[in-house]
């Protein structure tokens, strides 16, 4: 009987390990979805940002060939 018990508390301890290491994947991979939409979103905003100049960039372009008709 002692044996048993002893057992079902060793399964019971690895049973706990096991939960921990999985909280603290759980947190990581949070940290890393938070890290990478920080990221994602910085990109965006800089592509915004060029595509504006382009857009303005074309605009001049299409007003200067107008005016050389």
């Amino acid at each position: 009987m002692s044996d048993l018990k002893q057992q079902i508390f060793q399964e019971l301890a690895t049973v706990e390990d096991l939960a921990a290491k999985l909280r603290s994947v759980a947190v990581n991979a949070g940290k890393q979805t938070d890290l990478e939409v920080a990221i994602l979103t910085e990109q965006v905003r800089t592509l915004r940002e060029k595509n504006a100049n382009a857009t303005e960039m074309i605009n001049q372009s299409i007003s200067i060939l107008k005016n050389l008709k």
